[in-house]
C-alpha cells in the first residue's frame, strides 16, 4: 500500500427524500452537484428547473433559477460546475447555453451552445471546460452523414466553448450505434487538471494529462464479463425507423478525485438483478423541458450491487468499499463524498472519509 493508509467511510448526513414534505428537499430527478469552498453545497435538481443551495451542514439556503427561457431561468439543466473564482455555471442542453451566476444567484453572463451539443461539464483550473458530446460513431474506416469514423473522446473549450484540443480514443464494435453506447464514459478533473475517464460499459480507466497525453490505463479483476451481449440496431417501416439500443453489462457508475490526487470509481460487484430493474420514461419537448418518469419498485433502497474502487495516482488499486444503496453518481469536496440514488431513495448520502 507505500505511503496511503488504508480508507473507509463514514455516513454523516443525507440531503433529499423522496418522501420528504420539505418542498426545498423535495428533489426531481437530481442530476448533478457541485461544492464551493466554504463548503456551501450546490445541488442541481433538473426536474424542478432550480439548483438547491446547502449550507456547509446541509441546511437549505436559496434556490437558483426557476422554469423558463429568460435570462436565470433553466427548461432542461443538465450539469454545474464551480469556478476558482467561486462562480457557478449552469448548462441547459435545451436552451443550448450556459448562464453564469454568482454564488447568490445573480446571474453574470450568458455562453451561447450552438457549436456543440454538450450534455456534461467540468470546468479546468486553466479556465478550459472538459466535456465529452454525444457523437455517431462510425465504423474505422467509415463514415456517413452525421458519423464521424474516428471522434475523440474528449473535448477540452476555450471561453466561448471554442475547441482547443480533443483527445481519447474509442473501441470499434463494429457499428455506429453500438460504438455509440459502449464508448459512454463518466469523467473527473483533479486539482492539477489531469483529465479522469472510466468507461460505463468498458473495464478501462484512465488518466490524460492537461494536454491530452494518456498517462496511464487500469483494468481491474471483475466478478462478470465486460461484454456486449446484444449489438444495436434499426429497424426501417415505411417512413418510419426504430433505434434498438444495444446492451452491456454493466462495468462502472463514475469517477472522482480526492484532495490528494486519489481516484475513486463507482463500480458493480454484480450485475443488477430483475427485481431491481426500473425504467425511465421519458417525454418532452425542446425548448420546454422533459418530464421523467420512474417505473418498477422505487421502494427498494437497499443493494449490494455497487462498491467503491480506490486508486493511488499512478492508477494502482488501493482496495475496495462495499456500498448498501443505490448510486448513479460520484462527487467528492476536501474529506467528504457525496453519492447520489437519482431514482429510489431520491437523496445524495454524505460521507466522511477516514484515514485508518
Amino acid at each position: 500500500m507505500g505511503w496511503i493508509p488504508k480508507l473507509s467511510i463514514e455516513l454523516v448526513r443525507t440531503i433529499g427524500d423522496v418522501d420528504t414534505d420539505d418542498e426545498n428537499m423535495a428533489f426531481n430527478s437530481p442530476l448533478d452537484m457541485a461544492v464551493d469552498d466554504p463548503g456551501s453545497i450546490y445541488i442541481l435538481d433538473s426536474g424542478n428547473q432550480r439548483i438547491q443551495v446547502f449550507g456547509p451542514e446541509g441546511r437549505f439556503i436559496r434556490s437558483i433559477g426557476r422554469k423558463g427561457q429568460g435570462p436565470g431561468e433553466f427548461a432542461s439543466p443538465g450539469s454545474i460546475d464551480i469556478d476558482v473564482e467561486g462562480r457557478l455555471h449552469v448548462l441547459d442542453g435545451d436552451q443550448r447555453r450556459i448562464q453564469v451566476f454568482t454564488p447568490r444567484g445573480e446571474i453574470l453572463k450568458t455562453i451561447p451552445a450552438t457549436r456543440l451539443t454538450i450534455h456534461r461539464m467540468r470546468l479546468l483550473h486553466s479556465g478550459s471546460l472538459a466535456t465529452w458530446s454525444y457523437a455517431r460513431f462510425g465504423v474505422s474506416g467509415t463514415g456517413g452523414p452525421g458519423e464521424n469514423a474516428n471522434p475523440k473522446l474528449v473535448k477540452l473549450l476555450g471561453p466561448d466553448l471554442e475547441v482547443r484540443l480533443e483527445f481519447g480514443e474509442p473501441l470499434d464494435f463494429g457499428d455506429a450505434t453500438t460504438n455509440s453506447v459502449g464508448n459512454r464514459w463518466e469523467f473527473a478533473i483533479d486539482g492539477k487538471d489531469h483529465v479522469y475517464l472510466c468507461f460505463l460499459f468498458q473495464n478501462r480507466i484512465e488518466k490524460y494529462s492537461p494536454e491530452g497525453q494518456l498517462l496511464w490505463r487500469a483494468d481491474r479483476e471483475l466478478n462478470y464479463p465486460a461484454k456486449l451481449i446484444e449489438r444495436g440496431k434499426q429497424e426501417t417501416t415505411g417512413t418510419s425507423t426504430r433505434y434498438f439500443y444495444p446492451k452491456f453489462n454493466d462495468v462502472a457508475k463514475g469517477i472522482a478525485t480526492d484532495d490528494i490526487g486519489r481516484i475513486w470509481v463507482v463500480t458493480y460487484d454484480r450485475q443488477i438483478k430483475k427485481e431491481e430493474v426500473v425504467t425511465i420514461i421519458i417525454s418532452g419537448s425542446v425548448g420546454r423541458g422533459s418530464t421523467r418518469k420512474v417505473v418498477g419498485d422505487t421502494d427498494l433502497r437497499t443493494t449490494d450491487m455497487f462498491k467503491l474502487e480506490v486508486f493511488r495516482p499512478d492508477g494502482v488499486l488501493l482496495g475496495e468499499i462495499p456500498l448498501t444503496h443505490f448510486v448513479d453518481m460520484i462527487y467528492i469536496h476536501k474529506d467528504h463524498v457525496f453519492l447520489l440514488d437519482r431514482d429510489r431513495g431520491v437523496k445524495f448520502y454524505e460521507y466522511k472519509i477516514i484515514e485508518k
